[in-house]
């Protein structure tokens, strides 16, 4: 059984697949939505880093979560037993570039990544967000990291 369908909802939980969302509708977090590959390709960001790519579905991804606003899957270079990525399908390079407009959105992805966070039985886990080269940001593709499992250090890096 693959991730996509381990985490289909309850049928008991919800009417349909779409949760009798209305059409075009961000997906309430805390909905037992399971991603499908049809909505991790739609809506993706018209940029060419590996996230980019990701949403167009050229590149595969271990995904966790998708709605209309992100998608949140495993990160392939994992610095602890959970670590995740969210991503809005918005093409935003980072927390600098957010305006007031991206605030919905900037709420959403917290909300998600604390979604994603339990659904891996995490109680405890951190979330960051690197806005620039000189806070360690390589993919210049708005993020959220979550990263959990084993205690982490403080001050980090």
């Amino acid at each position: 059984m693959s991730n996509l369908e381990a985490m289909s909802p309850d049928p008991s939980q919800t009417a349909d697949s779409a949760s009798n969302r209305p059409a075009g509708l961000p997906a309430d977090p805390s909905d037992p939505v399971a991603p499908d590959p049809a909505a991790i390709a739609s809506g993706a960001a018209a940029n060419d880093t590996i996230f980019g790519r990701i949403l167009r579905g050229e590149i595969p991804c271990d995904a966790m979560y998708a709605d209309d606003l992100c998608l949140a899957f495993r990160d392939v270079n994992p610095q602890a037993p959970v670590h995740v990525l969210v991503i809005p399908r918005e093409a935003l390079v980072n927390l600098a570039d957010a305006g007031r407009q991206h605030r919905e959105l900037l709420g959403h992805l917290l909300l998600v990544a604390a979604k994603v966070a339990r659904q891996e039985g995490l109680e405890g886990w951190r979330t960051v967000i690197n806005s620039g080269a000189e806070a360690g940001q390589t993919v210049f593709h708005l993020h959220v990291h979550v990263i959990g499992g084993r205690p982490l250090a403080w001050p980090p890096g």
